[in-house]
């Protein structure tokens, strides 16, 4: 479990223009690997010549990309899958991603939907979508126009790296539903993200299941090696890494940073700061080699962002142990935590554990967690202030007011007469504006 848990749609127009095309909507669950196997999915149907557009804009297929990390996950798909059908009564609608390739017949029995193809079958998605809607409606006609049809801003596309997991967390449904750990070769990386770059993008997320072994499968490679080919081989402004193992940092891999091109933000998923949970949850890591990273961090680059992501409620954790994770999450000062309760998860050997914690007892710990995110990340943020950062601008909430992204992984908002869509600029950090925080944007 790490990186972000977001849900994003994915949108655009259609390779060379085509008006006259079938529709199709992208949503995407979960972490940034669902987010470029989205994108990828998007490319896929552009080249097959369909438009990209919202659900509510009535589209033709409708495509869910799930995330299963938790049951609350695999909540939330079954409720988007039911209001796509609404939304889209003819609609050929696709469940596929992790929740897909978990519990198919779950999602088979659902009359809300048409095809179930879990990652193992997303190679194979648009032909198989295209096929199912020719045989369910062949008379619909395609759309007169590009009426309701979504541009998406080329701002920042999520290229993976690799996928699978060897490393078996005692809590991780992961290796089950993404397979075992392999690594894309660097030469398709490097085509992808100039492929991006060319059509406009100014950030690349380099994302996977375990970054940090990349290269293990593929000669005299491995993540320092693949990052200087990138940094050599491509053009694009901006590169992140999504996340990272504590005991994957090490010095050869941080003087990489000092390349202005990669982004100061390091997400480092902690899960727990108690050494008993650790063991049980079986991660490859202490609170001592967790701190050691940080520092190393800290020491090159002390203006990083370092986020993470933390569970509570783990069997056998407690009330003590609860407090030890507290007490550490704290000392390491994150920018941002992630918090998420332990959910049990069919398949996972904590799946089977009898020691597990009340439900009312979780939620106080969760509370007590999500404060402590909130406070560390007005810590960070107040840090910032007076400070300049490159941001990557995004788009306008409203007219004259923009809203982007830092180098450290700071949302900020700033006025500007400008059209700083998809512009890279300086910004002073001046004020905290909720959750973000306000620049004076330097042109």
């Amino acid at each position: 479990m790490s990186g972000e848990a977001t849900d994003q749609q994915i949108a655009d127009r259609p390779a060379g223009g085509n008006a006259a095309a079938r529709r199709v909507a992208i949503h995407t669950h979960g972490c940034k690997l669902n987010q470029a196997d989205s994108q990828a999915l998007a490319r896929q149907f552009r080249e097959a010549g369909y438009v990209l557009v919202d659900p509510s804009a009535g589209a033709d297929i409708v495509v869910l990309n799930t995330c299963t990390v938790t049951a609350t996950a695999d909540s939330k798909a079954r409720q988007f899958l039911r209001a796509a059908r609404r939304r889209n009564p003819d609609a050929v609608v696709v469940a596929t991603g992790c929740y897909a390739q978990r519990a198919p017949a779950d999602l088979e029995r659902m009359e809300a939907v048409s095809l179930v193809l879990g990652n193992t079958a997303k190679a194979g998605l648009v032909d198989a979508a295209r096929r199912e809607l020719e045989q369910t409606a062949p008379g619909i006609p395609a759309p007169d126009g590009a009426s309701g049809e979504v541009r998406a801003g080329r701002t920042r596309a999520m290229v993976k790296i690799q996928e699978g997991c060897d490393q078996v967390c005692a809590y991780c449904i992961v290796p089950r539903v993404r397979g075992r750990e392999r690594s894309i070769p660097p030469e398709t990386i490097i085509a992808e993200i100039n492929r991006y770059a060319a059509e406009g993008y100014r950030e690349v997320a380099l994302t996977g299941t375990q970054l940090g072994t990349y290269g293990f499968d593929l000669p005299e490679l491995d993540l320092v090696a693949l990052l200087e080919r990138i940094l050599v081989g491509t053009r694009v402004e901006r590169l992140r890494v999504s996340s990272l193992q504590a005991h994957e940092i090490s010095p050869d891999l941080l003087e990489l940073w000092a390349e202005p091109r990669l982004m100061r933000h390091f997400h480092i998923p902690l899960q727990s700061g108690s050494d008993a949970v650790l063991r049980r949850m079986r991660r490859r890591y202490d609170t001592a080699r967790f701190a050691a990273a940080l520092d190393m961090v800290r020491g090159e680059y002390p203006d990083a962002g370092i986020t993470t992501d933390v569970i509570v409620g783990f069997p056998g954790e407690s009330p003590e142990q609860f407090r030890d994770g507290l007490d550490f999450a704290s000392a390491m000062e994150f920018s941002d935590i992630h918090v998420f309760p332990y959910s049990p998860r069919p398949g996972t050997s904590a799946w089977h554990s009898q020691d597990q914690v009340a439900e009312p007892e979780k939620r106080e710990r969760m509370a007590e967690m999500l404060a402590l995110s909130a406070e560390s990340r007005v810590r960070f943020r107040e840090a910032q202030l007076g400070t300049v950062r490159r941001v990557l601008w995004e788009h306008s909430s409203r007219r004259g007011l923009w809203t982007g992204l830092t180098d450290n992984y700071v949302r900020v908002r700033g006025a500007s007469e400008l059209n700083l869509a998809n512009t890279i600029t300086g910004a002073r950090l001046v004020d905290l504006d909720g959750d973000w925080v306000a620049a004076e944007v330097a042109c």
